[in-house]
């Protein structure tokens, strides 16, 4: 019984210096249609051991004669690199970094009173706000409790992104809003293809989390004492 011969692999190497892949032809035709691939981009031919130019491959020369109208626009399309910049998650990416992070984000369009999932539902995906206002919020024998309210450059749902758990409040926009979502599909995929990308993203994630930890901790600490000093009073 004769092995079967393995598909061929493929590495990008991108404007923001970082090699992406390995990719497989279909993939990599994809890149080319959405143009994340362009035509003097270099790819690395893994079983030949060697970069040449995207247009130099053979099985790519057809793609870069079509017109651009049958080209399909990038993900994330109506939004600049530059639009990012809000986003104090993004805020020591370089714009290079940016460009190359867009390719895996949502665009999610709320209208205002919407609901965007409720507390309980299945997270698989964290939110960046580019435009307008949400609030979290918990609803109890009837009655909303407003949590925290979210403005531009904040975002949500980084835990459910890394274990997808239940969501642990409601989001509701107060505002027509306009956000990003990256899903825990197209993370492990920045992962697996581009994990220079991921490392600083990862980063500014574990930061958030533990400043977010130590507020918690210290209004933990300011309450057992108020509770300390009135206990004190009542004695």
């Amino acid at each position: 019984m004769q092995n079967q011969q393995a598909a061929p692999l493929y590495r990008i190497w991108g404007a923001d210096h970082v090699a992406y892949g390995p990719l497989e032809l279909p993939m990599l035709v994809t890149w080319v249609k959405q143009r994340r691939v362009t035509a003097g981009s270099w790819v690395f031919v893994q079983d030949q051991r060697m970069w040449v130019k995207a247009s130099e491959l053979a099985e790519l020369k057809m793609f870069f004669g079509a017109k651009p109208a049958d080209q399909a626009a990038p993900p994330g399309a109506t939004v600049k690199a530059d639009n990012l910049r809000r986003i104090k998650l993004f805020a020591e990416m370089e714009l290079a970094q940016l460009e190359s992070f867009l390719h895996y984000l949502e665009v999610v369009r709320v209208v205002k009173f919407a609901r965007l999932f409720s507390k309980g539902d299945h997270g698989d995906a964290m939110y960046f706000i580019l435009e307008g206002e949400l609030r979290a919020a918990l609803t109890m024998d009837g009655k909303e409790t407003t949590l925290a309210t979210l403005g531009v450059g904040d975002f949500f749902g980084e835990v459910a992104l890394l274990i997808e758990g239940p969501r642990s409040a409601d989001i509701l926009a107060n505002e027509d809003s306009l956000l990003l979502k990256l899903p825990a599909t197209a993370f492990e995929t920045i992962v697996h293809e581009a994990p220079a990308l991921a490392t600083p993203f990862l980063l500014a994630i574990s930061r958030s989390i533990t400043a977010r930890l130590l507020d918690l901790d210290k209004k933990y600490m300011h309450s057992i004492r108020s509770a300390r000093t009135l206990s004190e009073i009542h004695l």
